[in-house]
Parts: structure tokens; C-alpha cells; sequence
């Protein structure tokens, strides 16, 4: 039984080399340093293993989804975040996905379309989309928004693209 373990050597550097290829490389944050009895809570066990990873969303790779719009992501097990940096004039056409989705937009203004509604989204505002609800978006100024997916994104994890076109 001493190849078992060879197997499984491989079929993890087989599976990092696909997801290295699916993914982008992501950054991590250098900040993050030794606190030797904070943040534990001895009633808890069985989460040794699993650390928060520290990233820094501004030294994630800027993907080009269309002439209009970038974005930059990272995905935990159960969730996604995104930055969309959106130019006045990109549009996400009607479309529809498994997640919940939490629109926060930063800056910039958006029109959202969905079930014969208009939202007219602003600065500060939060929209929330329920999972499988159809949805547009048209930014009519520059604009950040950032996004939060539940469950994580596994159709951007398998390399599919993002909606996204120019009016």
C-alpha cells in the first residue's frame, strides 16, 4: 500500500496545475505575523487546520472582461467577492446564476433590471439579488461595485466568462 500515497501526491499536484490554469494567481497579503494565544477558543476543536488567508483585493490580477469592464476576485469555499471597475456605458446583460448575490455599489451609478422592476442604484447603495432571479445591469457612469456571492462562484473557478458588454 506504499503507492497510495504516491497517488495521491499526484492527483493534488495534478489537481493545483488545473486550477492554476483556471484561476488567477492570487496574491496574498505579507501582513500577518505570529499572535501566540489570540484568536483561539480552546472549546472549539477540530478547525486547526484551516487559517484565514489574508489578501490584499487591490494586487489581485485585473481581469479584462470587456472593453468596459475589470474585475478582480477571490473565492473561499462557500463564497465569492469581486470588484467590478465598470466604465460609463458597460452593460451586464439579462442573465441569471445558482447565487445569491449582494450588489454594493461604491461609486458610480447603475441601472438594474429584474422581474419588470428598475432599480436605480447610487453611491452607498446595497442591492440584494436572490439565487436563479434574472438581472441586468447598466452602469451609466464609471463606477465600483462590489460583489458577494454565496455560494462561491464555481462557474468562474472552471474558467467560464463573466457576462459583461458595452451598449
Amino acid at each position: 500500500m506504499r503507492f497510495v500515497p504516491a497517488i495521491l501526491a499526484g492527483c493534488l499536484s495534478l489537481h493545483a496545475a488545473a486550477q492554476a490554469q483556471t484561476a488567477p494567481a492570487l496574491t496574498q497579503a505579507p501582513d500577518v505575523m505570529p499572535a501566540d494565544g489570540r484568536g483561539v477558543m480552546p472549546s472549539v476543536s477540530g478547525h486547526t487546520a484551516a487559517l484565514p488567508v489574508l489578501y490584499e483585493l487591490d494586487q489581485q490580477p485585473i481581469e479584462q472582461v470587456s472593453p468596459l469592464v475589470q474585475r478582480q476576485y477571490l473565492s473561499g469555499s462557500q463564497s465569492t467577492f469581486v470588484k467590478w471597475t465598470v466604465k460609463a456605458g458597460g452593460v451586464f446583460p439579462l442573465h441569471h446564476h445558482q447565487n445569491e448575490q449582494v450588489t454594493w455599489i461604491v461609486s458610480g451609478r447603475c441601472e438594474v433590471y429584474s422581474q419588470g422592476k428598475k432599480f436605480d442604484m447610487q453611491a452607498g447603495m446595497i442591492l440584494i439579488i436572490p439565487p436563479n432571479i434574472p438581472h441586468e445591469f447598466h452602469c451609466l457612469e464609471d463606477t465600483i461595485d462590489i460583489d458577494f456571492f454565496a455560494p462561491s462562484r464555481q462557474d468562474w473557478a472552471d474558467g467560464a466568462p463573466s457576462v459583461a458588454a458595452s451598449e
